[in-house]
């Protein structure tokens, strides 16, 4: 008996020991990510706001966040360390998705993600699920509680138990990370709409108009239609606060060391339930300043720069991902530089929009132009591209440049609404205008890829000609995003062909957003028809599916490969070409719905169809309407 109890004591402390020892270098793994970057975020923090205190208890919280950090994630932490570049090679496909659209609810989602992998999906991004009210919520994007889950859509124990579940199937998880404002649901607001003062500071709040008069002055308006104005007069507090995007949406004022770092305690909270990628919205907003137009401001990337060395101290193995919507110029500094580096990851929205233009002008010369600035950029910078996603697409072309070929900016607009509306053009989209600005005639356009397409279209009019050259267009355009340099991400229910979901208007919250065409439920009979190439959703599934196994099988694909344009002589038709160790793949493009034969200028040798195995040439190669090509060079 004393000799079990002896064994048993040795045991205990033999596990003592070694739960020590296991803390003892956790301990030194954080020690030294802090220190490492300790310098640069003190002296950042320091000069933002000059409050040590502040900065003492941050350092504190950073500390106790990676204390609670799961050991999994810590695990994943450090292999992502190891492996730093472990999302820029050419097997990252995503796909965005509303939780109750797709699924009804975040177990759901985990019931589902055996059909995502089938996507070959490994990436998902959930669309806003943080709480919100009802009826004021902005698609989600109006948060009344970082912390908690919309209670239709699960718990944060659901939420934890996705990520678990998606980790182990080698699926990484993005989230909305909402900084530039809170609800005015959140407790925050309405402590400070009460009058109390410390919450008012945390907001930006005046008790006449004289101030705010003077922002108008300078701040351009997010919605001039439907929210016009960055001030809201509030009756019951007899203040004015800043409401840059809708009147429920209170500015958060970064001014205020007290709403950084509690919103780096929220990121950190959201990250230790398995987050891998945060989404920042609206980032170049986070910042204003008196007389200034209050968008890329440099205090904006003092704050990247300081969440993204707050990252790599506590949870290394989450990216930051930033919602840019600007021209090209103003949204690569969202990259930092190589030595100071603020973003992993951009949206490609300008290639985006040049895109549509490019449908439906049948003109590739704006979008040759764009490839060319995207691939003249380092190469350790990764854009996410995408044809679709949950937003309307704003016309932000570089009308410079357009006006030179003599297009217009606001007929050209015009021209843009009306043919993917399918009134112009001999367009067979069908979709909807958002925020259309009568005086200025000024408008967004939503719809799905496929109704863009014209499947839509062709399915009321049972055409079988238009719906094979509609699903050609759709296959041939995600062919094209795959080519692009960075990572691919579907949104969901394109991989299936899904088109506009008009009873958005019969339900009172939504009827006034139209950008609820685009988001509907998923529909599964159509899912179910996936592996049956006689369907029009069964064609694209399966064509998509081709492509995603070529782009991961081909290491040309990958983020650090060479991209480049090449000349085809015709501006109906687009080539890419992209060379990685001596392998080089060419991918032309069929913008038109004539039938084509092309030449490549400064491109000879022999190259394979990777779709059918056929050897090519690169002279009078013939291209069927809304047609495409892989070549890959016979070496």
């Amino acid at each position: 008996m004393r000799g079990k109890m002896a064994e048993t004591t040795q045991t205990v402390t033999a596990k003592a020991a070694q739960s020590k020892e296991k803390a003892s270098r956790a301990e030194a793994v954080y020690r030294r990510r802090f220190e490492r970057h300790l310098d640069e975020l003190k002296w950042l923090y320091m000069e933002l706001y000059d409050n040590g205190s502040m900065f003492a208890e941050l350092c504190d919280c950073l500390h106790r966040f990676y204390e609670e950090r799961d050991r999994e994630l810590k695990k994943k932490d450090m292999e992502r360390e190891k492996c730093p570049g472990w999302y820029r090679g050419n097997d990252m496909l995503g796909m965005m998705l509303y939780i109750d659209n797709f699924a009804g609810n975040l177990r759901g989602v985990e019931e589902k993600l055996a059909y995502i992998k089938s996507c070959n999906v490994n990436y998902i991004h959930l669309m806003p699920f943080l709480d919100t009210p009802k009826g004021r919520s902005d698609g989600g994007y109006a948060v009344a509680d970082f912390r908690k889950v919309q209670p239709e859509l699960g718990t944060m124990e659901d939420l934890e138990s996705l990520t678990a579940a998606c980790r182990r199937e080698g699926i990484s998880v993005c989230m909305d990370f909402v900084m530039n404002h809170t609800s005015e649901e959140h407790e925050w607001a309405r402590r400070a709409r009460a009058g109390e003062g410390e919450y008012m500071s945390r907001y930006f709040f005046f008790d006449n108009d004289t101030i705010p008069a003077e922002y108008e002055k300078t701040v351009p308006q997010v919605f001039p239609t439907t929210a016009p104005g960055n001030f809201t007069y509030l009756a019951d507090a007899g203040h004015y606060v800043m409401t840059s995007f809708y009147p429920y949406q209170w500015d958060l004022n970064y001014r205020n060391p007290r709403v950084f770092n509690e919103m780096m305690y929220n990121f950190l909270y959201l990250a230790n339930k398995g987050i891998d990628i945060m989404r920042i919205d609206a980032v170049p907003y986070i910042w204003k300043e008196l007389h200034t137009q209050c968008r890329n401001l440099k205090q904006v990337h003092t704050i990247v720069r300081m969440m993204r060395m707050i990252s790599e101290i506590v949870c290394p193995g989450v990216l930051l991902l930033g919602e840019v919507v600007m021209e090209p110029e103003k949204v690569a500094p969202y990259f930092g530089t190589l030595e100071k580096p603020e973003c992993h990851m951009l949206y490609n929205v300008t290639t985006m929009a040049t895109t549509w233009h490019t449908v439906a002008t049948r003109d590739v010369r704006l979008l040759k132009r764009q490839l060319d600035i995207v691939g003249g950029l380092p190469k350790e910078y990764v854009f996410l591209n995408y044809l679709r996603c949950h937003d309307d697409i704003g016309w932000g072309l570089d009308y410079a440049t357009l006006r030179l070929w003599g297009f217009e900016e606001r007929s050209h607009k015009q021209y843009l609404n009306n043919y993917f509306q399918g009134y112009e053009g001999e367009s067979s989209s069908k979709g909807e205008l958002y925020n259309a600005d009568p005086v200025s005639g000024d408008a967004r356009f939503c719809g799905t890829t496929a109704s863009m397409c014209g499947i839509e279209t062709a399915a009321c009019l049972q055409n079988e000609k238009a719906m094979e050259l509609a699903v050609r267009q759709d296959v041939t355009l995600h062919a094209y995003m795959f080519m692009q340099s960075g990572i691919p991400v579907l949104y969901s229910g394109d991989e299936i062909g899904q088109v506009n979901d008009y009873s958005y208007k019969e339900n009172p919250d939504k009827a006034a957003d139209s950008r609820y065409i685009h988001r509907g439920g998923m529909d599964w009979t159509l899912a179910e028809q996936a592996s049956d190439e006689k369907t029009v959703s069964g064609q694209i599934f399966q064509s998509l599916d081709r492509l995603e196994k070529i782009r991961r099988s081909e290491k040309v694909f990958a983020t650090r490969a060479d991209m480049r344009t090449v000349d085809t002589k015709d501006t109906n038709v687009l080539c890419i070409g992209r060379a990685y160790e001596q392998e080089e793949i060419l991918g032309v493009f069929n913008f038109s719905e004539y039938d084509k034969e092309v030449s490549l200028s400064g491109v000879d040798g022999e190259y394979t169809n990777l779709l059918t195995g056929e050897r090519m040439g690169t002279e009078k190669i013939p291209l069927p309407a809304y047609g495409f090509y892989y070549l890959k060079k016979n070496l």
